[in-house]
């Protein structure tokens, strides 16, 4: 399914097309880019499935903060959904660095290739990596990962991440939903 449109426009369909392909393909883990708890919520932990919700790491929206609430954090737990919040594996210190002194270095460059097909790529394999490092994933097992443009859901790949000291073993093996980009 390719959308017309990057960003949240796209969530609802793009959670159905996960769950759908997680039916199909006896797929039992989705991780899921979720910031505020909206899009993991809407794959409910239903039919055997494993949810993980990664949130932005704490500081990304001011130092000491976290977008997602306590309360949030409870209400997914209380669906069966895990919370991750963790450094983004494609930035984190490497960011830093790059800030205070300039240049590109080498996660940025694999981030920024990632971009080449979307910003939801880019997240996509950013999350599934982090949780997998996070041991909430198993590893060598395919799974879906969901990732956006913005704010909401907009990608779905399915995938077999490899950990983030060996991330270029990762694999994609299917787009299941992304937006054309021009």
């Amino acid at each position: 399914m390719y959308f017309d449109k990057t960003g949240k426009v796209n969530t609802k369909d793009t959670a159905v097309l996960a769950l759908k392909a997680a039916a199909e393909k006896n797929i039992k883990y989705i991780v899921a880019a979720s910031s505020r708890g909206e899009t993991a919520k809407l794959l409910k932990n239903s039919d055997g499935l494993n949810i993980i919700c990664v949130t932005h790491a704490n500081g990304f929206s001011g130092p000491g903060q976290s977008e997602m609430s306590q309360e949030i954090r409870n209400e997914l737990a209380g669906m069966g959904i895990k919370v991750l919040t963790t450094t983004h594996v494609l930035s984190g210190a490497e960011r830093g660095i790059s800030k205070a002194f300039g240049g590109a270095y080498p996660v940025e460059i694999i981030a920024h290739s990632l971009r080449m097909f979307g910003q939801g790529m880019k997240v996509c394999v950013e999350v599934a990596v982090m949780a997998l490092d996070a041991g909430l994933i198993p590893y060598g097992e395919p799974i879906i990962a969901i990732g956006g443009t913005g704010k909401g859901a907009d990608t779905a790949v399915i995938m077999t991440p490899s950990h983030a000291s060996s991330i270029l073993e990762t694999k994609i093996h299917e787009i299941i939903c992304k937006p054309s980009i021009y």
